[in-house]
């Protein structure tokens, strides 16, 4: 199992991106997805949660200006980011909990390699 996150980037301060991450492998389901984040010098941080059934919750700091979503089918989940401030400068990761193929319902957690947003001020 893969997981690869893109999208990430150089974006002004205001401005907007959306992170993907695609999933892929010997992937019989994929239960909650997460988004995380470590900014330089701190610890990773939790951002977003996105269960099968597309609930979502968000940290404190992102409420109202992040929003997750994902695609079953596509095995993707996303991160739309808007109204991006310069503490939001980090590295972006994905995180799923996987039912392998002939795993049953045993679940396994899987990390994208990360992918980098800068905000300018």
């Amino acid at each position: 199992v893969q997981l690869q996150a893109s999208g990430g980037g150089l974006v002004q301060a205001g401005g907007s991106l959306t992170l993907s991450c695609a999933a892929s492998g010997n992937i019989f389901k994929i239960n909650t997805m997460h988004w995380y984040r470590q900014a330089p010098g701190k610890q990773r941080e939790l951002v977003a949660i996105i269960t099968s059934g597309g609930n979502t919750n968000y940290a404190d700091s992102v409420k109202g200006r992040f929003t997750a979503s994902r695609d079953n089918a596509k095995k993707m989940v996303y991160l739309q980011m808007n109204s991006l401030k310069p503490e939001d400068t980090a590295v972006y990761y994905c995180n799923a909990a996987v039912v392998e193929i002939g795993a049953f319902s045993r679940e396994r957690p899987y990390w994208g390699q990360g992918t980098l947003v800068t905000v300018s001020s």
